[in-house]
Formats: structure tokens, C-alpha cells, sequence
């Protein structure tokens, strides 16, 4: 299973947010980002790693969706 330091992170758009792990999918091995939004009610998500580590074009730019931020 790939990993990814725990710890904080920041969306593209700006929000900051806080890895607590790498979960599997049950169903189809998956793997998956658990991760709170440090903002509004603190939700709970989960996102495949391959989305939360790829990089997207926003205005032009290529950039990470999510960049390490701190721990």
C-alpha cells in the first residue's frame, strides 16, 4: 500500500486540511485518503490517493491538488 505523510495539507483553492491515514476500499482495494477539514464543522472525508496526490491545471497552472503544508 502507497503512503502519505500524515499531517496537514493545503487544497488548491486555499483550505487547509489534516491527514490522518490511508485506508483499502473493502470492495475494490482501493486506496483511499482519510482526511478533516480544519474549517466549518471539521467533516470527516475520504478521497482515492490517486486523486488527492495528482496534479491539476487551475488557471493556466499545473499544481497539486493538495501540497504538504506541515505536520
Amino acid at each position: 500500500m502507497k503512503t502519505i505523510k500524515n499531517g496537514i495539507y493545503q487544497h488548491y483553492k486555499g483550505p487547509l486540511y489534516q491527514v490522518t491515514g490511508v485506508a483499502r476500499h473493502s470492495e475494490t482495494e482501493e486506496e483511499m485518503v482519510i482526511y478533516r477539514c480544519l474549517y466549518g464543522d471539521f467533516d470527516l472525508w475520504v478521497r482515492p490517493l490517486a486523486m488527492f496526490t495528482e496534479e491539476i491545471t487551475h488557471n493556466g497552472e499545473t499544481m497539486p491538488r493538495f501540497r504538504w503544508h506541515s505536520q
